[in-house]
């Protein structure tokens, strides 16, 4: 019983922060971005640029587009595209329809227009990257660019991470093809500004893949636990069946009781430190912990180990 009220709320809490990373990710868009006519790389980028262009609200073509990208990786990918990213996706479609005409005139004006184009840009894309950041530390994903740089990198090495800011610099620059009207008027934006705002979303993709980065490397951050207890085959069964870690016991002996003893070793994110220091605590409340950050793990259940090829040939 208690292993599916954990279950559950895990999953209500995962969706509950990829919730809160969507309206972050909206609002830097709502509040800053929008208000100066700033474009960014991805399918939101795109979507800028159609609404700059034609007046069609984000939202709609940010989903359509997204959803064209979904069924072509599913049947590239096959079903690896899970529910989390339909919900982000719908999800900030829907905001970016809703948020930004709620966003009263006086406060985009003071917070937005009236700090500059450059101020903004870096706000708005720190709270884009925060936003992009906890739906992918939480299993989602915003969709976009990122879709089709897994696609590509599944037949061709290339890597990934410099296929999107490929498709960013190219989706910001092909906006200069593009006519620009202020938002809310029929005021066409004249070509030197429109230059000077590729050049705000060069900085603003940097800015919100930086942060980005810093988020997620975080949210991946280890620990090693040592777990000194008489019911350590208890903890290491909860810890293995419940929490999915692997658990290994180290025989130990008391150099002042001269009493052997079992050690249990495990090797598990930061973020799930608290959810451990709970099982043990329900289980054996004497246990005695030592925990300590690692600098990295690779492996099964973490990060790939990577490296260049294997420079050894066998002998002939």
């Amino acid at each position: 019983m208690f292993e599916l009220k954990k279950s559950v709320w895990t999953l209500i809490r995962e969706y509950a922060l990829i919730t809160l990373g969507m309206l972050c990710y909206v609002m830097g868009w709502a509040v800053f971005l929008i208000p100066n006519n700033l474009i960014a790389g991805g399918v939101s980028g795109l979507s800028s640029i159609i609404y700059y262009a034609f007046g069609i609200q984000m939202g709609y073509s940010y989903f359509v587009i997204n959803i064209i990208l979904l069924l072509v990786a599913f049947k590239v990918m096959g079903r690896g595209f899970g529910g989390k990213t339909i919900y982000a996706i719908i999800l900030a479609s829907v905001l970016l329809n809703i948020l930004p005409p709620l966003i009263p005139e006086t406060i985009s004006q003071e917070l937005a227009v009236s700090n500059g184009k450059l101020l903004c840009t870096i706000i708005g894309g720190v709270m884009t990257g925060v936003g992009i950041g906890m739906s992918i530390s939480q299993g989602g994903s915003s969709g976009g660019t990122d879709i089709i740089a897994l696609m590509v990198s599944k037949y061709r090495n290339i890597s990934p991470g410099r296929l999107i800011l490929l498709m960013d610099v190219v989706i910001i620059l092909s906006s200069m093809l593009f006519p620009s009207y202020y938002v809310g008027t029929e005021t066409l934006v004249p070509f030197p500004e429109k230059l000077a705002t590729s050049i705000y979303g060069l900085i603003l993709i940097t800015v919100n893949g930086y942060t980005v980065d810093i988020y997620l490397s975080g949210t991946k951050q280890s620990v090693q636990v040592f777990i000194f207890s008489k019911k350590y085959a208890e903890i290491a069964d909860a810890v293995t069946t419940d929490m999915g870690r692997g658990v290994t016991r180290i025989s130990a002996e008391g150099w002042y009781t001269k009493s052997e003893s079992d050690i249990l070793m495990i090797v598990t994110r930061k973020a799930d430190l608290n959810l451990l220091l709970r099982y043990v605590k329900a289980i054996d409340p004497h246990a005695f912990l030592s925990v300590s950050s690692v600098m990295g793990v690779y492996g099964q259940g973490f990060d790939t180990l990577k490296g260049g090829k294997d420079s050894r040939k066998k002998k002939a």
